[in-house]
């Protein structure tokens, strides 16, 4: 089934930038306890981007737990952004994160890069993607307004 995205969760969204401790893969759901989500993109900067060459990138990446990813839909947050490989771990082939998200409407960005040059507050990200049918990922050009 097509779907599209809403505009009012791609474009001049207020972030909040939360970093999380390098060499952790396991983002879970206490990393975003008693954080003002609502209405947010919240961008997760891992520091995993610094690793942008293959074989490194590719293994051991910071991921989402299951119960963090469900805890952002119940916060409300409208978009989540991180800088690594993917959202979920690749490891066992589930996507928790993803169907979790994405079943609230709520878009992900992945492969972010430069997270550390953003504010934690006062932001404005636009991810605005490319006009696509039929596809389950695709490209966007994500910028952050300061």
């Amino acid at each position: 089934m097509w779907r599209t995205c809403r505009s009012d969760r791609l474009a001049d969204l207020d972030t909040l930038v939360v970093a999380v401790e390098p060499g952790r893969r396991e983002i879970d759901a206490a990393t975003f306890a008693g954080l003002d989500l609502r209405g947010k993109a919240l961008l997760i900067h891992t520091g995993w981007s610094r690793s942008f060459r293959p074989p490194a990138y590719f293994e051991g990446h910071p991921y989402l737990t299951r119960a963090s990813a469900q805890a952002l839909v119940e916060a409300g947050v409208t978009f989540v952004g991180i800088d690594s490989l993917n959202i979920d771990d690749t490891a066992d082939g589930a996507q928790p994160a993803h169907a979790i998200l994405l079943g609230a409407d709520v878009p992900i960005g992945e492969h972010f890069t430069n997270l550390a040059a953003l504010p934690r507050l006062g932001g404005r990200l636009h991810a605005a993607p490319v006009k696509v049918r039929s596809m389950g990922t695709f490209p966007v050009r994500a910028y952050a307004v300061v």
